[in-house]
């Protein structure tokens, strides 16, 4: 399904609806807009600009053939990204909780406010300790010191909670300021169906995304080439010095099972990278890179498998429908 004029841009403080159309390939003009919305909708809702015309958009399921079978997922879909298309689409625009697919967010803001040079000094709410021990942490001890940089690792990899609460003070001396960041950036997007409430994605009821928010939030994160480094990254073992002045070392390994060789990677498309989620109340989640022989890339996600194994076995029979043969262009290039 053909992406078309979508969400747009509003300039009025409450933001009162969202238009999802499709069948055209481009809206010219406002007007163009305003008389569509008259001819077929014949509510005023607002006028203003096309915010994104490039987006994947879809207003509701879209069917694939081969499709990964929904009962065992709460939602799903695939994003051909230069080509603005949405391959598949089941239930994108459910509300559902994120797990740890929230630090795609919190990358991204660390990415467009921090210094990722800068050397951070873990606190003690940063620290692994903070955190419960089925909960994951990238092993940050108070009184480490390393750089933001670092820390992205420490986060996208490891998916480490600690990293999460260590880059959000960093960037905005607390925790609150920085989530604030988090949903704004998300309205920026008009990620208009999510919510934050920290920046690791911890359980919270009012702490929520959907699937195609997801898709908004993952789209921008790929367009810099320092997040895109560091979710293709095999490993990482950070420069770290401990509290007493001494180097403390610790290997970061990605925790998506496609990279660490528990899931058999599918064999048409080159993997890039992403971000794995997984509590009880959001069940197993992964938000993924590929790009095709041609190296275009594609967004998959899966949110909410039973199981690891149907979320793998799901994530491939999406990204097994990824055509073969495109044309190469340089794909972070688009706007």
């Amino acid at each position: 399904m053909k992406c078309i004029g979508n969400y747009f841009k509003t300039t009025a403080a409450v933001l009162c609806g969202t238009i999802l159309l499709s069948g055209c390939s481009l809206f010219e003009t406002k007007d163009v807009v305003t008389e569509y919305e008259t001819e077929n909708y014949n509510k005023n809702i607002y006028q203003a600009s096309l915010y994104a015309e490039d987006l994947c958009v879809t207003e509701g399921n879209v069917e694939m053939t081969g499709a990964p079978d929904a009962s065992g997922l709460h939602a799903a879909a695939l994003f051909d990204v230069n080509g603005g298309e949405v391959d598949f689409a089941y239930q994108v625009f459910d509300k559902l909780y994120p797990a740890s697919t929230t630090k795609i967010m919190t990358a991204l803001v660390a990415i467009l406010y921090g210094d990722l040079s800068e050397e951070v000094t873990v606190s003690e709410a940063a620290s692994a300790s903070s955190f419960a021990a089925d909960e994951s942490v990238a092993e940050l001890q108070q009184g480490d010191v390393l750089t933001l940089k670092d820390l992205l690792y420490g986060l996208l990899l490891c998916s480490g909670n600690d990293a999460a609460v260590a880059i959000a003070e960093t960037v905005s001396g607390n925790v609150d300021d920085f989530v604030d960041l988090m949903n704004e950036e998300a309205r920026k997007l008009m990620a208009t169906q999510t919510h934050f409430e920290n920046p690791h994605g911890l359980h919270s009821d009012n702490h929520y995304t959907t699937a195609y928010d997801l898709y908004l939030i993952f789209n921008e994160c790929i367009k810099h080439d320092e997040f895109i480094e560091v979710i293709s990254a095999d490993s990482y073992t950070p420069d770290i010095t401990g509290a007493d002045g001494n180097p403390r070392s610790v290997e970061w390994e990605p925790t998506n099972f496609y990279a660490t060789g528990e899931a058999a990677s599918p064999q048409n498309v080159t993997l890039v990278g992403g971000k794995t989620g997984t509590t009880k109340l959001a069940g197993n989640c992964l938000v993924l890179l590929s790009k095709d022989d041609g190296g275009q890339p594609y967004i998959s996600i899966v949110m909410g498998a039973d199981t690891k194994d149907l979320l793998y076995q799901d994530m491939t029979a999406l990204v097994d429908n990824i055509p073969e043969n495109t044309e190469s262009e340089d794909w972070r290039g688009i706007s």
